[in-house]
Parts: C-alpha cells; sequence; structure tokens
C-alpha cells in the first residue's frame, strides 16, 4: 500500500507540517511538504507541466494507493498552498482514490469551513474523500518534539486507520473487476 501526505502549509515551522510529518511516519508514506516544494502558480500553461517539483507531485499523487491532504486553516478555508497544488492534478491523479482530510486549526472556528473547502475541490477532482476527517487545534501539539500530544494521536491514528481500510476496500474491488 502506497500512501502519500500532502503537508498543504506554506509555513516552514507550521503545526500543518507537524501534523503532516506525524502521518507520514505513522504510515511510511511520503510526504510533499509544500512550505519546501516550488510550485509556480497555476496558470494552466503547458510548460508548467515541466517544473520539477510538479512533476514529482504529480507522479507521487498518481502512484498512491491514497492520500492524506493537510491544511491548515486559513480564512475559513484550505491554503493557497495547497488549493495550487491541487490545480495542478487532475482525475488522472485522483478519480475514485481514497482520500483523507485534516485541518490544523487556531482561530476559534474550529476547521469545519476549511474541511468543507478541502472535500468540494477533491469531489471536483474525482477523489473519494472518506467519511471521516480531523481538526486539529494548537493545544493537540507536542512542539517540543515535534509530534502530537497522546489523544490528538489516537485521532489521528483512527483517521489512517479508517484511510487504510478504504485503500484495502478499494484495492480488492479493483482486484475483482478485471477478473
Amino acid at each position: 500500500m502506497k500512501l502519500l501526505v500532502i503537508g498543504g502549509s506554506p509555513r516552514k515551522n507550521g503545526r500543518t507540517g507537524i501534523a503532516a510529518r506525524f502521518m507520514a511516519e505513522n504510515l511510511q508514506a511520503e510526504i510533499i511538504d509544500l512550505s519546501k516544494a516550488v510550485l509556480p502558480l497555476y496558470s494552466g500553461e503547458d510548460e508548467q507541466l515541466q517544473n520539477e517539483d510538479v512533476k514529482r507531485l504529480r507522479q507521487a499523487a498518481g502512484e498512491a494507493d491514497g492520500i492524506i491532504l493537510a491544511s491548515p486553516e486559513y480564512h475559513s478555508g484550505m491554503s493557497g498552498a495547497l488549493k495550487n497544488a491541487l490545480d495542478f492534478l487532475g482525475s488522472e491523479q485522483f478519480s475514485h482514490k481514497p482520500v483523507a482530510l485534516l485541518v490544523v486549526a487556531g482561530g476559534g472556528k474550529g476547521g469545519i469551513n476549511a474541511l468543507n473547502n478541502m472535500r468540494t475541490v477533491a469531489r471536483g477532482l474525482y477523489a473519494n474523500v472518506i467519511p471521516k476527517q480531523l481538526v486539529l487545534d494548537p493545544h493537540c501539539f507536542d512542539y517540543e518534539n515535534d509530534t502530537l500530544n497522546p489523544d490528538p494521536a489516537l485521532l489521528a491514528a483512527a483517521l489512517m486507520d479508517e484511510l487504510k481500510l478504504y485503500v484495502k476496500a478499494y484495492s480488492s474491488s479493483i482486484k475483482e473487476s478485471l477478473q
């Protein structure tokens, strides 16, 4: 099972990065950290697809069996960095693929609007967004150890378990349909 975590924060030392690294480590998944990737502002022009970070993003998303999208909540939506990255992707990378959503909130609005925003965009990519989703608030983090506190870590584990369940179910149904 090949999984991918897309850390959708442009901030190099933010909580979304901590959460994305936690998920990637525990899933033994590849991570694309958008604070390190240099993606051009999406224009739809073909030459942008030659950018090395765009190629890596498209290849990793296409090869993954399941994806976790992690974003900070910015003004009740996902980060512009994540939306820009998703604009480089399409149904070729996402069609029917199980996707889990994680939002790191901090503005007191609970992250639900960002989750809904991400779910809407993922549907537009033909992804199969799983029902379980997760919002992490500032108190959920162990900043000294660059990880999650124990109770939020259990919630993250439940999200990872559900994503793996959907990946297995989808893989089984694909195998059956090919026989």
